[in-house]
């Protein structure tokens, strides 16, 4: 589980294609020396939102394999060597929760509709998949590339969020252009409720 706050933006160094076939999965190299500091095989490390497990680390960075599921449902089969990268070590149970609940599981993946610079913040509108409106609201959270975000204002298919300063320079957010792909995770407690009143309902 992780919390959204990026502790890191490092770097993809090297990706390497594994298996027969073209885009089955892939090992990804990443230099990151915070959260490698003390990362060791089968920690799992959030990258621009997406759970990895750790299958080797050394003192400034980390590797991690991709299997073709999450390069077809996230933005990380686009990276490439240099490509900057959200990172974030996996919380602890006394750590506080500084954004929401994030499990890291993308639920797809959205596009930099627009953005507009403000005195001291900048707003972004971002589309969001038909799938995925229905757990998307005003005021609540939802992670955007591993950053545990507010919902300042929601459409049918696009959402707004306000990004600070400290967001802007930090994680890779600040550094994205229209037209950019991002990896989105809605509330998970959201699809749980859904699910629950689904049953409730079958069962009525």
């Amino acid at each position: 589980m992780f919390t959204g706050i990026v502790e890191e933006l490092g770097e993809v160094t090297a990706i390497t294609p594994v298996g027969d076939t073209a885009g089955d999965a892939a090992r990804i190299t990443l230099r990151g020396p915070l959260v490698a500091s003390d990362a060791a095989h089968g920690d799992s490390i959030a990258v621009n939102g997406v759970c990895l497990t750790v299958t080797g680390a050394t003192g400034e960075g980390f590797t991690a394999d991709v299997m073709k599921e999450t390069l077809d449902r996230s933005s990380l089969g686009a990276l490439a060597p240099g490509s900057p990268v959200n990172l974030e070590r996996a919380a602890k149970v006394s750590s506080r929760l500084g954004g929401h609940i994030v499990q890291g599981h993308v639920d797809g993946t959205g596009h930099i509709l627009e953005r507009t610079p403000g005195s001291q913040w900048e707003t972004v509108r971002i589309s969001l998949p038909a799938g995925l409106a229905r757990y998307v609201v005003e005021k609540g959270s939802i992670t955007v590339d591993g950053v545990s975000l507010t919902v300042a204002a929601v459409g049918p298919d696009s959402f707004t969020v306000s990004l600070i300063p400290t967001t802007l320079d930090l994680t890779t957010l600040g550094r994205k252009d229209a037209g950019a792909p991002v990896n989105l995770e809605v509330d998970v407690i959201a699809k749980y409720v859904e699910r629950l009143m689904g049953a409730r309902e079958a069962g009525a």
